[in-house]
């Protein structure tokens, strides 16, 4: 039986030019750029991915290209294999 339990996962995403160009951009209008599109684009890879309303995006991160979203084991196994994600870590918290 598989396990619908949801956990917090990091995913990183492969090279994007794009991202590089927005990110070298240090004006504001580049910084609120950057945040958009690193955002679209997170919330596409989960949507073409995964089943609607079975996640939860909990940010974007903007220092690397990823994010960390609320899913189970099994969702981070079909995510693994999406076009552009690079890696994909189950959060651990240190004791």
């Amino acid at each position: 039986m598989e396990s619908t339990k949801k956990e917090s996962y990091f995913v990183f995403m492969n090279y994007d030019p794009e991202y590089e160009r927005l990110r070298a951009d240090k004006s504001k209008k580049g910084t609120n750029e950057l945040d958009s599109y690193l955002s679209r684009k997170h919330d596409e890879i989960l949507a073409t991915t995964l089943e609607p309303g079975s996640y939860i995006k909990t940010l974007s991160l903007v220092i690397v290209d990823g994010f960390s979203v609320e899913i189970s084991d099994e969702q981070a196994k079909q995510l693994r294999s999406a076009k552009g994600v690079r890696l994909v870590e189950k959060n651990q918290e240190l004791s």
